[in-house]
């Protein structure tokens, strides 16, 4: 047998996965066949979590993303179901303790994504400029969070 001291231990991905609270613009980006969060939302060194009103919001775009896209209702149903493959959505009541200390931002609209963020301690996927204003949570643009966490995973690609 190897002697392994002085190395570090084996890798474990449940050591390493990073909770990740994300935005209705970035999921709906996940609609389109080669966008950037088709390509990491699968990726298992992160748990990805969302609001539930998250999928009310998509619901609430549905006919615009089949315009759009050129997809069928059936398509958007399909890809849908993916997304909460890759996304869980946390209901309200998990993480209302903490709407009041996000109701400070000026963006009402995000609050649940402060509370929630909140709640797991987690940064924000967000392509929301106005998210970035408030100081409760970390916010990450997609071409931030590519380079704070996936650099290596994307090499030599744009």
């Amino acid at each position: 047998m190897k002697e392994t001291s002085g190395y570090p231990p084996p890798f474990s991905l449940e050591q390493h996965v990073q909770d990740v609270v994300v935005d209705t613009n970035v999921l709906l980006t996940f609609f389109w066949k080669k966008s950037v969060s088709r390509r990491i939302l699968p990726k298992r060194e992160f748990n990805f979590f969302s609001p539930q009103l998250a999928l009310e919001e998509i619901n609430s775009h549905k006919s615009e993303i089949l315009k759009k896209i050129g997809i069928s209702e059936e398509e958007f149903q399909k890809i849908r179901e993916e997304l909460a493959m890759f996304v869980e959505f946390i209901p309200l009541d998990e993480y209302s303790k903490f709407l009041q200390k996000a109701s400070c931002i000026p963006d009402k609209g995000d609050i649940d994504f402060i509370a929630l963020a909140l709640k797991l301690s987690a940064p924000i996927w967000s392509n929301d400029k106005e998210l970035k204003k408030q100081s409760l949570v970390q916010v990450f643009n997609t071409q931030e969070f590519i380079k704070k966490f996936l650099y290596t995973s994307f090499p030599n690609e744009p």
